[in-house]
C-alpha cells in the first residue's frame, strides 16, 4: 500500500487513470439529468478528483477497492489538513452522491460510504434585520440617477421576494413584465416558481424599467434585468458589492429578513417554504427559532395571565 501523504489544500489533481472515464460519465449525467449549473458541476469535479487522488495514494487501483476505511481515512485527512467543517461536509456529500449513483447503476454491490458518519454542522441562526432596520435601509437609497433607481428597485425586490442572489442575477426583463403582481424566479435545479411582489417593489421596478434601465444599456441590447453602470450585465459579485455599499449588509440578510418577517406576521411555514424555493420543509424550519422571541413577546403582550 502506498504511503499516505497529505495533499495541498485546495488542490484539484487530475483523476487517476482507473477512475477517469467513469468520473467523466458521472459528471455528464449530473449535468444533464439534474440540470446543474457549470459552477455546481465544477464543484463536484474538484471534490471527486481530490477524493480519488487520495484513494490512489493509499493504493486503491479500482473503484471496487474503495471501502469504509478509505472514506473514514479521507475525512480524517481533511480534518488534519484544517479544512473548515462545512467544506468537509460538502466534500463528503459529493463523494456519497457519486457512490450512491454507482451502487444504483450496479457498478458496485455495496456503497462504501454507507454507515460512515456524516460530519455534523452547527446551524447558526440567520441574522435578520428588524422591520424598522429594513425600512431605514430601503428608504436610505435616494437619488434620481439610473444607478440610484436601479439599486432601490434591486433592494425592494430582494426584500419583497426573498430570492437568492443567484436567482436575482438571472432575472430577465420578461420575468418581471410591467404591472405584474408576481415575478418568475429560476431556482436551484433550474426550477421556476412564481413569487408575488408588493406595491413598493412593483413601483420601483416599474420606475427602473421606465427611467433607469434604458439609460444604462444605451445602444446595447440585453435581456438581463440588472445592468451595471458601464452598460454590461451585472453578476452576483457586483450585486453583493452594491447591497453591501448601500445597506452595510449582504443579500442573504434580505432573504432571512423576508422569511422572518413573514413568520412574525403569521404566515404558515409551508407557504414560506414555497416562497423561498426550499425543497425540504426542514430547511425552512430554522426560521422558527428566529421568531421564537417574537412569539414570546406576543404572548406576554396579549395573554391575560402572562
Amino acid at each position: 500500500m502506498a504511503q499516505h501523504h497529505l495533499m495541498p489544500r485546495q488542490s484539484s489533481p487530475p483523476p487517476p487513470d482507473w477512475i477517469a472515464d467513469d468520473l467523466g460519465r458521472y459528471l455528464e449525467r449530473v449535468r444533464v439529468h439534474r440540470d446543474l449549473s457549470p459552477h455546481s458541476v465544477g464543484a463536484y469535479d474538484r471534490d471527486l478528483r481530490q477524493f480519488f487522488a487520495f484513494a490512489d495514494s493509499r493504493g486503491v487501483t479500482d473503484i471496487g477497492d474503495v471501502d469504509r476505511a478509505t472514506m473514514r481515512a479521507y475525512l480524517g485527512h481533511l480534518h488534519d489538513a484544517a479544512y473548515a467543517r462545512r467544506s468537509i461536509a460538502r466534500k463528503a456529500s459529493s463523494v456519497r452522491a457519486y457512490f450512491r449513483d454507482a451502487t444504483k447503476r450496479g457498478t458496485l454491490a455495496i456503497d462504501p460510504t454507507a454507515g460512515v458518519a456524516q460530519p455534523k454542522l452547527d446551524r447558526p441562526l440567520p441574522k435578520a434585520l428588524t422591520q424598522r432596520q429594513m425600512a431605514a435601509a430601503l428608504d436610505g437609497v435616494t437619488g434620481v440617477e439610473p444607478v440610484d433607481i436601479r439599486d432601490r428597485a434591486m433592494l425592494e425586490i430582494l426584500y419583497a421576494t426573498g430570492v437568492r442572489v443567484s436567482e436575482l442575477v438571472e432575472l430577465q426583463v420578461r420575468d418581471v413584465g410591467a404591472g405584474q403582481t408576481t415575478i418568475t424566479v429560476t431556482g436551484k435545479g433550474r426550477k421556476d416558481r412564481l413569487v408575488p411582489i408588493g406595491t413598493q417593489a412593483r413601483h420601483w421596478l416599474d420606475r427602473y424599467l421606465l427611467e433607469g434601465r434604458g439609460r444604462l444599456t444605451g445602444d446595447r441590447t440585453s435581456d438581463a434585468l440588472w445592468i451595471g453602470g458601464r452598460g454590461s450585465d451585472m453578476d452576483a459579485r457586483t450585486i453583493r458589492r452594491v447591497v453591501r455599499r448601500r445597506t452595510g449588509t449582504f443579500p442573504h440578510a434580505f432573504r432571512h429578513s423576508f422569511a422572518t418577517h413573514l413568520l412574525e406576521g403569521g404566515a404558515d411555514l409551508r407557504s414560506v417554504q414555497q416562497l423561498l424555493g426550499h425543497v425540504e420543509l426542514a430547511t425552512t424550519q430554522i426560521y422558527t427559532a428566529v421568531t421564537r422571541h417574537h412569539l414570546r413577546e406576543t404572548y406576554d403582550r396579549t395573554h391575560p395571565r402572562a
